[in-house]
């Protein structure tokens, strides 16, 4: 649709220093291209599509190849060790798998796996006996992209998303051929995020030119956004935290910048009432989802973001820390450890049910029940006006004296401390209580605070039951590069 739509227009640039390397692709190459690719990929007969490598035009190329050959694209983590590649190369076999020059050598002696360099796609001909027009199938129930959940809590599993899922997303949520020729979204989430699949399907649904950065850096990220005229842009809060502080230190501001949806994590409220300064023209989206439910299940519209950051109301202004409303087509839900749904402002987990939703996972396993609800393992809970907080995992939640304590409630009461710059709160081992409370606490530049003003400061804010337990100080906290606390790390070091 979007090749015969506007098949000339841009689809996707590639954000390099090097001028000389720039790679643009418009809509109707791109399709020529995957349409190429997918013929080499059905000679190979293998039965799915990996992808080792950062961000580039032909990941797109990849992605609607893959489709188009009629198998799952599968996108792995190129940050991971050679050990732990090849192990979950070793779970989509046979694969044919693009890679980077760097990965090459180590998976192409994988059995079963055949290789091709991204590089080498740029010189791949339609096969001689390949149809000119179209000719993928038009199953909803084949299985679209197989996604390996991070890993932070456990042994990575592949999440399935069949077509029908990103379908039901992108029609939920986008309008065909909505954008300008002069709009352009800067993707900066690795190929492996969910992000980074539901904004190339969304974009090139709008026909909105993609500009794709291979891997984040805040300065590059403020450069690239000017000399790209980049309208639109999608980011995890530690990513907007760091342009942010970037910006404040110049006394910069970016004026041009439209939208910028964020996600992956948990939001300080401090970070996004400073983005608000230095980004004073663009409208913030607040966006929550899951690998499973194939992105976005709820947003904080730009409006509600304004509402809350212009409101002398406590109440109102709390809810710039939270996710906004469910999408239309998409029901949210908080419930008990029986199943059973808890009154508004109650705590408990976040059930979600929509079209979007897959909940499937590779080897037969499902968490979707009878009634289509998934379970996210997301604690939350859910104002008398229909908004969502997130607290984090259930797996998260320190179990205290048979108390549980959410680790999301005393972080967002310790970055009121006009002291602290990051936090993280986590349970250790205890003999009397089970599981103690620890914090791990980063510092402004230049500010002091003692172990005993920080328990004052949790108790006078919050209650005594809350108090930390143990609290250690770090130059800066560790985060997945979507986003996500990792708290396994704090407690080691905790201990250590």
């Amino acid at each position: 649709m979007a090749a015969e739509g506007f098949g000339e227009r841009v689809a996707i640039s590639h954000s390099s220093t090097d001028s000389s390397k720039t790679q643009n692709l418009t809509y109707r190459e791109l399709y020529e291209a995957s349409r190429n690719v997918a013929g080499s990929i059905r000679a190979n007969e293998t039965s799915t599509v990996g992808f080792v490598d950062v961000s580039s035009p032909n990941l797109a190329v990849c992605l609607f190849a893959s489709a188009w050959a009629g198998l799952p694209f599968v996108p792995l983590n190129y940050r991971l060790t050679d050990e732990e590649l090849t192990e979950l190369a070793s779970q989509i076999l046979p694969a044919t798998m693009v890679t980077g020059t760097d990965y090459y050598e180590k998976l192409n002696s994988v059995n079963d796996l055949k290789c091709l360099k991204t590089a080498d796609l740029d010189n791949i001909e339609a096969p001689a006996n390949l149809p000119e027009d179209s000719d993928w199938e038009m199953d909803g129930e084949k299985e679209a992209i197989l996604l390996f959940t991070s890993g932070t809590t456990g042994k990575p599993k592949a999440a399935i998303l069949r077509h029908k899922h990103i379908v039901s997303y992108v029609l939920g949520s986008q309008e065909f051929m909505s954008a300008t020729e002069e709009q352009a979204t800067l993707m900066s989430v690795p190929p492996y995020h969910i992000a980074c699949m539901a904004n190339i399907s969304s974009s090139i649904y709008t026909g909105r030119r993609i500009v794709m950065m291979q891997n984040f850096e805040p300065v590059e990220w403020i450069k690239t956004a000017r000399n790209e005229n980049i309208t639109h842009a999608m980011v995890v809060p530690t990513m907007l935290w760091r342009m942010v502080e970037e910006l404040v230190a110049k006394s910069e501001k970016i004026e041009t910048v439209q939208n910028i949806a964020y996600g992956g994590g948990k939001m300080p409220i401090d970070v996004i009432e400073k983005a608000l300064e230095v980004f004073p023209n663009t409208n913030f989206v607040n966006a929550y989802g899951l690998t499973e439910t194939s992105s976005t299940v709820s947003i904080l519209s730009p409006e509600a973001h304004r509402a809350a950051h212009n409101s002398s109301d406590p109440k109102e202004r709390l809810r710039l820390t939270s996710v906004g409303k469910p999408l239309p087509t998409m029901e949210v839900s908080i419930r008990d450890d029986k199943g059973k749904p808890v009154s508004p402002n109650e705590s408990g987990e976040i059930w979600v049910r929509g079209e979007q939703v897959s909940g499937e996972y590779k080897g037969g396993i499902s968490r979707v029940n009878e009634e289509g609800w998934f379970q996210t393992n997301d604690a939350g809970w859910i104002d008398e006006d229909g908004y969502l907080f997130i607290e984090g995992r259930l797996d998260d939640v320190i179990v205290r004296g048979g108390e549980n304590i959410s680790p999301g409630e005393l972080e967002d009461t310790l970055r009121q401390h006009p002291a602290i710059l990051d936090v993280g709160a986590f349970g250790v081992e205890d003999t009397e209580w089970g599981e103690a409370i620890a914090v791990a606490l980063v510092l402004h530049k230049e500010a002091n605070l003692t172990e005993d003003e920080v328990k004052e400061f949790v108790r006078e804010n919050l209650r005594s039951s809350r108090v930390p337990d143990k609290i250690v100080f770090y130059d800066e906290l560790p985060y997945t590069e979507t986003g996500k606390l990792l708290r396994r790390e704090l407690m080691f070091y905790a201990d250590t």
